[in-house]
């Protein structure tokens, strides 16, 4: 045995304990160190679902990274209004903001994609869409023009078609009418003649009371029992065409989000993706048993949409269509891949998942 050889190996050894026995304290110190981070909403506090569930991101975020990243949750209005959310966080004065990207339209309308268009994605649909069909990478395009980071971060699924007041049995009906409606669907209403009004979540029910609008969508049975929207309104039409699955959103401050190291932006994107599931399953869940609630406790008249009436949405969104690929090369090239994803994912779904319910539904009478 070669003395020499085992003596330095010795010494080589002893240098590289004492070298992690170092580090291992200032490993220790990095982790925890807390990263402060502001996260702002468009959503009331502690509002079921859409509140609840950027809630429950923050938290979640906090958790899984041990407590490293440190966020501060601040609903709509308590460090900055419902829709000055966006600027918010472009700005760099804040880190992340929970919200719908339809509210951003007026920057720019690729941004209603990527929540819900009329005529558009299902959850699932859309899940397929932004991750495996291009949505992400485009996603990333549009937003990283704002300095903006986007991620998945919730959907409530197919959406009610709205609160009126009388019953609607032409598109002449929408003619005038005063409606709260966001998005590429208030567009569709605009072609139809009504006045589409936006409004966060937290005016509408004021508005409606008051008659300073005469109809108003919000989400589905478990949201909108919770508004009490029956109150001055008791007809209640399905389905919506205007977000068949309105995904929800969180989005980062660009420059932010390249700070972060590949553990803290895998730590983000699973704290966003599981909220997205989270938050579906739990209106799934709720749905049923508010919408039997509105129908025997408070009068409400279920009412669907006449095919002529359908008709007419189909029509008008056309047109909308055409003028959001009129806008901007990049908003062409979002709508574009949208459809394709629509029609690969659709043809799918109308032979799986909308084939199987349908039958399920004859033969036990649902």
């Amino acid at each position: 045995m070669d003395r020499r050889k085992v003596l330095k190996g010795a010494i080589a050894g002893a240098a590289t304990a004492a070298a992690a026995t170092v580090a291992a304290p200032a490993v220790a110190a990095s982790h925890s160190k807390k990263m402060k981070i502001n996260m702002v909403s468009t959503w009331p506090r502690d509002f079921p679902g859409l509140g609840t569930g950027a809630q429950r991101f923050a938290e979640r975020l906090t958790k899984i990274s041990g407590g490293s990243m440190e966020v501060k949750y601040y609903a709509a209005g308590e460090r900055v209004k419902a829709f000055d959310s966006f600027d918010e966080v472009a700005s760099g004065n804040s880190q992340i903001y929970h919200g719908a990207e339809y509210y951003w339209k007026g920057k720019h309308p690729g941004f209603a994609y990527f929540t819900s268009v009329p005529f558009g994605l299902t959850y699932t649909e859309m899940n397929a869409w932004i991750r495996y069909g291009g949505g992400q990478e485009l996603w990333d395009k549009l937003a990283g023009e704002y300095g903006l980071k986007g991620l998945m971060c919730g959907n409530t699924g197919v959406q009610m078609g709205g609160w009126f007041r009388k019953e609607m049995n032409s598109a002449e009906d929408f003619k005038g009418l005063k409606m709260r409606m966001p998005g590429l669907g208030g567009d569709v209403l605009s072609k139809l003649g009504a006045s589409p009004v936006t409004l966060p979540g937290g005016q509408i029910y004021e508005n409606l009371v008051s008659g300073a609008i005469d109809a108003t969508e919000w989400v589905g049975p478990w949201n909108d029992k919770i508004m009490k929207f029956y109150e001055a309104a008791k007809y209640y039409y399905y389905p919506g065409m205007h977000e068949p699955g309105a995904m929800l959103s969180i989005g980062m401050n660009k420059k932010w989000w390249d700070s972060l190291t590949e553990a803290q932006q895998g730590m983000v994107e699973a704290a966003a993706s599981t909220e997205n599931d989270v938050m579906m399953s739990e209106y799934n869940a709720k749905n049923g048993e508010a919408l039997a609630s509105l129908l025997k406790e408070h009068g409400v008249k279920l009412r669907a949409f006449s095919d002529d009436i359908y008709d007419s949405f189909g029509e008008a969104a056309d047109k909308v269509f055409d003028d959001v690929q009129k806008h901007s090369p990049l908003a062409k090239e979002i709508h574009e891949s949208f459809i394709a994803a629509r029609t690969n994912v659709g043809a799918w779904a109308k032979i799986s998942d909308q084939a199987y319910v349908q039958q399920r539904n004859r033969v036990l009478g649902l």
